[in-house]
């Protein structure tokens, strides 16, 4: 759902905490095993229609399953699926505007539980068996959780930010801190102490920071959108900097032109080689002074959305929204370049998680 960000007002609000109650109709089932590894796509669908779909990929055989959820189920997804986390051999799916994290069995794609009672949930980080922390769009907390329960414990009050723009994003830890970037209408990185579970700083940097990602030398990289021409907030360049997590401070910036869109920050394996979208696919080494001349994947004027490397071969991943109405493909390329298969997934697909 990273498209609302010009259309929301209190009217939109209230029509997404009435249409994200949505109820779960179960049908027919399928068995599935998948026990080798993989990678899930998680397929946004259209606002408020309820429509969003998880797909999953065999990089080894090169097949791809759409609908897994409701196929191993009987049931839909719901409404907006915004991210996929695994951990402790259990994965969480993050449904938005239908206000759940399903679990799942990353082998059968069966549910083994749910976390409800959210507002608008965005990302899950795990701090252990039993807490965790989910980011929310259209709130000024951060959601505590105990996975272990499926239940929400308590709060973090994030400084600044009023109920109807919260925006809280990706997290990423360094030591016993944890890291989030601040998107719609904010320009800031927010420190989590995960021991007092209070935010202990914050750092300014430019419009709508959109994703954040930790490099193999404890540097925070981020790029912002810039904003949209007209928007109340502001409208600027969009810039991609390299934080020290350390001493939370800004070390390097190199800035685009107004009008760009920098979004998905995403790191190899080995994390020295950054990649991000901005028209077409950037790749360059964590320790470069400047961004090269050239994409790494050149801008086609189609609608490149989402973005990840395969922590193994280092293959890089590239959705495509196509038309945000029909069916997105996914584009996989060898990390020279080389377009190695494409395949069609569900609506919108926007994030990726490893098996």
């Amino acid at each position: 759902m990273k498209r609302l960000l010009r259309y929301r007002s209190c009217a939109a609000l209230a029509a997404l905490l009435l249409a994200g109650c949505m109820e779960w109709d179960y049908g027919e089932t399928e068995d599935f095993t998948s026990s080798g590894a993989g990678l899930f796509i998680t397929n946004e669908g259209n606002f408020q229609y309820g429509n969003a779909t998880l797909s999953y990929y065999d990089p080894e055989t090169k097949q791809v399953e759409n609908e897994v959820f409701y196929r191993a189920n009987g049931m839909k997804l719901g409404d907006v699926a915004q991210s996929m986390t695994l951990h402790n051999g259990l994965g969480w799916v993050v449904v938005n505007n239908s206000h759940v994290i399903f679990a799942i069995d990353p082998e059968t794609f069966r549910e083994v539980g749910r976390i409800t009672n959210l507002t608008s949930p965005r990302y899950i980080h795990f701090l252990s068996d039993k807490k965790a922390y989910v980011t929310q769009l259209w709130d000024n907390r951060i959601f505590i959780v105990d996975p272990s329960r499926f239940e929400v414990t308590g709060h973090i009050a994030c400084p600044r930010m009023m109920m109807e723009s919260g925006s809280t994003e990706q997290m990423v830890q360094y030591g016993k801190y944890v890291y989030v970037n601040c998107w719609s209408y904010q320009d800031r990185i927010l420190k989590i102490d995960t021991e007092s579970d209070t935010v202990v700083g914050e750092l300014t940097i430019g419009i709508q920071p959109t994703s954040l990602v930790l490099d193999c030398n404890g540097k925070l990289w981020t790029i912002t959108d810039g904003g949209y021409e007209g928007s109340p907030y502001g409208f600027e360049a969009p810039t991609l900097y390299r934080i020290d997590a350390e001493s939370f401070t800004v070390e390097k910036e190199f800035r685009f032109r107004k009008g760009d869109r920098g979004s998905e920050v995403q790191l190899n394996g080995a994390g020295d080689t950054l990649y991000w979208i901005n028209g077409g696919v950037w790749a360059m080494d964590v320790t470069a002074d400047r961004v090269p001349v050239r994409p790494f994947i050149p801008d086609t004027g189609t609608i490149y959305y989402g973005l990840t490397v395969d922590p193994v071969r280092g293959d890089l991943y590239v959705a495509d929204a196509i038309d945000y109405q029909q069916q997105g493909l996914v584009y996989r390329y060898s990390k020279q370049g080389e377009l190695l298969d494409r395949f069609y997934v569900g609506i919108i697909p926007g994030a990726f998680c490893w098996k």
